[in-house]
């Protein structure tokens, strides 16, 4: 396996809001930082509920996907955290559009707060 390490700065993405990148490729996967559900063009947080959230999360890691020259279809792994574990059947029902078939493993976590106020946040590990 090759030690190479490479930064992803995903231009369509919205700015990361610490000191982190977007992603790091290494040994043929793509380590995505978690995104929360943040307009790329403001850095506005969108949606009131976690249905509409999950889905620009996931927006969003389809974009910084797209900066590796990669795609959210070839996710191995990702991890889904919430403020609200009650709203995860909506979550799923979004979860579900973008992996219709063969979908990647996945966690799901309570957490008691996100940044920015955010209901949701995921991130991934995605096949280069």
């Amino acid at each position: 396996m090759s030690s190479k390490r490479e930064i992803v700065d995903a231009q369509q993405a919205p700015a990361a809001v610490g000191p982190y990148s977007h992603a790091v490729s290494a040994g043929g996967l793509l380590f995505c930082s978690g995104q929360i559900p943040l307009d790329a063009n403001s850095g506005e947080l969108v949606g009131a509920t976690p249905a509409v959230q999950a889905r620009r999360c996931l927006e969003n890691l389809q974009a910084v996907c797209g900066a590796a020259g990669t795609s959210l279809q070839r996710a191995v792994r990702l991890t889904i955290y919430t403020t609200d574990l009650g709203a995860f059947a909506e979550i799923n029902d979004v979860y579900a559009t973008f992996f219709d078939s063969e979908p990647p493993a996945r966690a799901a976590v309570g957490v008691a707060a996100l940044p920015k106020g955010a209901l949701v946040e995921i991130d991934a590990i995605v096949a280069l």
